[in-house]
């Protein structure tokens, strides 16, 4: 279950909160100061408790039904929820008191410049103009601050919004005091021209004003910022559709909320609406725009027994799908839970960070009034120990180290969406900059796993199309992969097909024969053609040899005893493949493809891709046990695969990317999950999670070195307290700045095809599809 939570003001109420939480029992709890959320697991617990306890803390909680519960408790997707809404109310509140503040701020200043260079302008009550001046500001415009620094009071607790109060109520305070005090005439008052470049002086109406301007306009951008940052990831939320229209089976239409939706049901799919499910193509065909979920441009076609997944668009034709994962059992949904759940990982520096931000403020309030008395101990009078002291309360923020992580996952886990590309959490981002090995499993990753006929080689003066033709009348009987490649390709080809076929025979592991217009034909390997005692011309044979050693099937086609043609079939290299590897080189990544095929077929499609190393002949039991071998020759490795042999070596590896067009075992088993079936996307998942651990990196270090440099400048006097006020403003506008970069990232490898090495060294390689096999695929 999700909270969202209004009130926090710093990385120490996020703290606060979750330690409140989990001393509940049975109660864990992820609380983000940048998504404002909490993300708990409370089995037993009602959910009135929990908010109870947020509220007793004098902060507002709203149930926030997460998009993978959408289906199962028929929320709507696309309706803003309550902590979205209220986050949008807020930031229009903090729009408008900072514009009356900075107006206000603005006039006062210059009032006090003038007053400052010509004192004979000073006329009599001009100490009730700048209060009058100062008043809104630190009243109504800084009224947020108070109210969240009065409700932690009551709880015997502190925050950030303590320190700005305390601030601005010392501030003014002191100003009034010091303006009457000295009477009218003013001695002693530099304004805000001479505190530029002095901390001491009387006055600091301008200074409680400028601090409060700062702080509104910090919130004001950090609120913007944080909704930038997740702005990807509540697109990837309104994908989903927010009614189905189920179809009987006596045709009748009924339309209903996508969560009335069953297992088993079928849904109407019309031109231009969106998938309410996943599920396989019943009947129909139609063209799937995917891009808002896969970052994909071009669209899938899809007809009858394709499978289809929930919130992707049909562009064209009309479907109908019978569901199989409905609710929060939808792709769709899972991934969105992912993504949160990978935004609320924290990394153990993150960690160390919130426990320093728990006891942050207690010790800035402390180290502010030993500055104070330290300052009047040395004699430096009352006027100038006050200077130091609000200088150290306006300097110290904590909430740049509560946004240095989230921000940056948020907007890392959002651009991944994007792109698609899932990361699972902080771990996969430390696994990710350590990684020197990429290794590949072969079929279904680096190629399609569809066989096609690469290559037709007849006898002298022969017509391919006369062998093609009797061939493909005998495949069609068979489902073989080998069989479908050779009726798919007489078929491209115009080959003559008969439909009178006789006596038609399967031999397992070796080929097929059947009687076709009343001729015996016989379509398979060169041993059943050796057993048969088939007529091969020698100039076959060669060919036939020629072709085995390139790594792919040679299928022999003889008619009455005499072989004419054989055909080269393989498994197709997706053509993104050369590219990625070469962008995974260029990352300074070896390469090592890993199969169960003979090395003959391993070597083909590694040298077809540029991949540096070939394993093969590895069983799929022996896939974890090969990847653990390379990481005891001290390698750090990543697996790029899709099956369910390939999950146990997703596991094992340092790294496990996992292609989603694959098993949910696969994807279980991963760190990262790749929803796009272009090969690209693995070297530009390596490049946002190494991107993504090294701005969170950059952050903290600016976060911990910003506090350890400025509170010793501010206790010592060396810092202004306007100036501090607009430093602690812009150290929170930094890190999420910086967060905001890893928007840039794009996709694809950044390669081009020249830049991929040996892509030109398959006999094939004038086909965008180069050729690979099954091992075991000649039957």
């Amino acid at each position: 279950m999700r909270l969202a939570i209004d009130g926090m003001s710093c990385a120490s109420c996020a703290v606060r909160i979750e330690r409140a939480l989990t001393d509940l029992d049975n109660v864990v709890a992820d609380v983000n100061y940048a998504s404002e959320q909490a993300l708990i697991t409370a089995p037993g617990v009602p959910i009135e408790d929990l908010v109870v306890v947020v509220e007793r803390l004098g902060y507002a909680a709203t149930v926030v039904e997460g998009p993978a519960r959408m289906g199962a408790q028929g929320g709507d997707a696309r309706a803003p929820q309550p902590g979205f809404r209220r986050a949008q109310s807020g930031t229009r509140g903090l729009f408008w008191r900072l514009i009356v503040a900075l107006v206000l701020f603005m006039l006062l200043a210059d009032l006090s410049i003038a007053l400052t260079l010509a004192p004979d302008l000073r006329f009599p009550g001009w100490q009730w103009v700048l209060v009058g001046l100062a008043a809104p500001i630190a009243s109504w415009c800084a009224w947020p601050f108070y109210r969240r620094a009065w409700a932690a009071a009551r709880q015997g607790t502190s925050s950030m919004d303590t320190l700005v109060s305390v601030g601005i109520l010392a501030a003014t305070g002191w100003s009034i005091f010091a303006m009457f005090a000295h009477g009218a005439d003013g001695e002693g008052g530099d304004g805000i021209w001479g505190l530029l470049f002095s901390p001491g002086g009387s006055l600091y109406l301008d200074i409680a004003a400028g601090v409060t301007t700062f702080v509104l306009a910090g919130r004001l951008f950090e609120a913007k910022a944080k909704h930038a940052a997740g702005r990807a990831l509540g697109t990837l939320a309104t994908l989903g559709a927010r009614d189905a229209v189920i179809v009987d089976d006596d045709g009748a239409e009924t339309q209903v909320p996508t969560s009335a939706v069953a297992v088993g049901d079928r849904v109407l799919v019309r031109p231009g609406q969106t998938i309410a499910v996943d599920g396989v193509v019943e009947s129909g065909a139609a063209s799937i725009e995917t891009s808002a979920m896969t970052g994909e441009s071009m669209p899938t076609d899809v007809e009858p027994g394709d499978r289809v997944l929930g919130g992707t668009v049909a562009l064209g034709g009309r479907l109908v799908v019978r569901s199989d994962r409905v609710g929060g059992d939808t792709q769709l949904a899972q991934l969105q839970a992912l993504v949160e759940r990978a935004q609320h990982d924290k990394a153990a520096v993150q960690r160390l960070a919130d426990r320093i931000s728990a006891v942050f403020v207690p010790v800035v309030l402390a180290l502010a009034v030993l500055t104070f008395l330290g300052w009047l101990t040395a004699g430096g009078g009352l006027e100038a120990a006050v200077a130091p002291a609000l200088a150290v309360l306006i300097i110290a923020c904590p909430c740049a180290l509560g946004l240095a992580t989230p921000t940056a996952l948020m907007v890392a886990s959002g651009r991944g969406a994007q792109l698609g590309i899932f990361l699972k959490g902080h771990q996969a981002l430390e696994n990710a900059r350590v990684v020197d090995t990429v290794v590949w499993d072969k079929t279904g990753t680096v190629t399609s796993g569809i066989m096609a006929v690469q290559e037709v080689v007849v006898a002298a003066g022969e017509d391919p199309l006369r062998w093609l033709g009797p061939a493909a009348a005998v495949e069609q009987a068979s489902e073989h992969p080998v069989a479908r490649a050779v009726v798919a390709h007489a078929r491209t080809t115009g080959a003559p097909v008969s439909q009178v076929t006789e006596d038609f025979t399967a031999l397992s592991g070796l080929g097929a024969g059947a009687r076709v217009d009343g001729h015996t034909v016989l379509v398979g390997s060169a041993r059943l053609h050796t057993e048969r005692g088939t007529l091969v011309p020698s100039e076959l044979d060669r060919a036939r040899e020629r072709v085995e050693e390139l790594g792919a099937t040679s299928v022999l086609i003889a008619v009455d005893g005499r072989a004419g043609a054989v055909l080269a079939v393989a498994d197709t290299v997706r053509p993104s493949a050369p590219a990625a590897v070469a962008a995974l080189r260029r990352l300074g990544l070896r390469t090592v493809l890993l199969t169960g095929d003979n090395r003959a077929t391993a070597t083909a499609v590694a040298s077809a891709v540029g991949i540096d190393e070939v394993v093969a002949d590895v069983l799929p039991a022996d896939k974890a046990a090969a990847v653990r071998r390379l990481r005891e020759q001290g390698r750090s490795v990543a697996m790029v695969g899709d099956g369910v042999n390939d999950a146990p070596a997703l596991a094992v590896a340092d790294l496990g990317l996992a292609l989603v067009t694959g098993t949910d075992v696969a994807l279980e088993a991963a760190d990262v999950i790749l929803l796009r079936d272009d090969l690209d996307v693995v070297p530009t998942a390596i490049r946002l999670a190494r991107a993504t651990l090294g701005t969170i990196r950059g952050n903290l270090a600016w976060a911990f070195g910003y506090n350890v440099a400025a509170l010793p400048l501010a206790a010592a006097g060396l810092l202004n307290p306007l100036i501090a006020g607009a430093a602690m403003a812009a150290s929170s506008l930094l890190v999420l700045t910086n967060s905001l970069r890893l928007r840039r990232i794009g996709g694809g490898a950044e390669a081009s095809a020249d830049s991929a090495p040996h892509a030109s060294s398959s006999r094939w390689s004038g086909d965008p599809a180069n050729p690979a096999t099954e091992r075991g695929a000649v039957r």
